[in-house]
């Protein structure tokens, strides 16, 4: 049997679904308990597992990022929450210096299975601070695996897979997906971090997208497919682990690629998959890869410009058929 459930639920399922299989798994961050999260994908976690392992906490990342830090060295597999991503900046130096490191440092004697989730991307009207997504800090840097969901039943399987983890890992949930819904089965899910997922398959042309961008490139396709183009959808899914191998298989099957990416296109992850396209599979190019992407530039709280600047199917859907004419 499935079920038709939106994104913030599908949070919410996935993290009991790992506190009920492992008392070492809690969750701790800025209202996550008695008012079930600043987006409501906490309810019912207060109540279900008590303050023990529900907690809420007073307003600083630093403090959230070092509790958790200190439980995964002590055996605990803590969940933290980071209300929007753009505050990873107040705690960066214990992520990207600390956290990430300490395994390497301490010749794997200390392991920190920790997940470190956070409501990411824009289109919501948060301003250029509460707005941005940062998927792309998180992968350049050494020791973190990144994820990024874009459909509820990934959320659960996902979540599962990087609680698991020894490694730490930062679970981007994008904001604009939250009232989202999709359909999730029942029983238990667990996924496999470092697997993309070919959403929809055409041979004119592949779009890479990752979280928000992978319905807006679903949609392009079907807007395309009227025009008589088909196109491959790859939903990226994880950063690091990252899943070359359907990545290039996707490219040798159409020889044309785009990517559909919502952070600045200064160093956005498309860059780095356009690298290894480059290096690995250049003679299966029929065309120039083009990046579709987010201005380099703070997002701004106006709708029609942050519109503007976010990548929109129509966008989409014109670059791709004037690459292809």
């Amino acid at each position: 049997m499935a079920e038709l459930i939106t994104y913030r639920e599908a949070v919410a399922r996935a993290l009991a679904q790992e506190m009920e299989r492992d008392d070492t798994v809690y969750l701790i961050g800025e209202d996550v308990a008695a008012a079930g999260g600043v987006f409501k994908t906490t309810p019912g976690l207060l109540e279900r597992f008590g303050e023990q392992r529900v907690r809420d906490t007073p307003i600083s990342e630093e403090a959230i990022i070092g509790a958790v830090m200190g439980a995964a060295m002590n055996g605990l597999r803590p969940v933290a929450e980071i209300m929007f991503s753009d505050f990873l900046a107040t705690c960066w130096d214990l992520v990207a210096n600390q956290i990430a490191k300490t395994r390497y440092m301490t010749d794997g004697q200390v392991a920190l299975p920790l997940v470190i989730r956070t409501a990411n991307g824009g289109g919501v009207r948060f301003g250029a601070q509460h707005s941005q997504s940062l998927e792309n800090w998180a992968m350049s840097v050494p020791g973190l695996k990144v994820v990024a969901p874009s459909t509820p039943r990934d959320v659960i399987a996902l979540m599962a897979a990087s609680v698991r983890d020894p490694d730490p890992v930062i679970f981007f949930e994008h904001k604009g997906l939250f009232a989202s819904r999709g359909e999730v089965p029942d029983g238990e899910l667990v996924g496999q971090l470092g697997e993309a997922s070919v959403v929809r398959s055409g041979a004119d042309a592949t779009i890479l997208a990752l979280a928000a961008m992978v319905p807006k490139a679903l949609q392009a396709a079907d807007e395309l497919a009227a025009r008589g183009i088909e196109a491959t959808v790859v939903d990226l899914r994880c950063l690091v682990p990252l899943d070359t191998r359907t990545i290039l298989s996707a490219v040798a099957e159409t020889g044309r690629v785009f990517t559909a990416e919502e952070n600045p296109r200064l160093c956005g992850w498309g860059a780095e998959v356009v690298s290894i396209i480059a290096e690995e599979a250049f003679y299966d190019l029929d065309s120039p890869i083009v990046r579709i992407t987010t201005d380099h530039i703070p997002l701004p709280a106006s709708d029609i410009l942050e519109d503007a600047t976010i990548p929109s199917v129509t966008r989409i859907v014109d670059t791709v058929t004037r690459s292809l004419d």
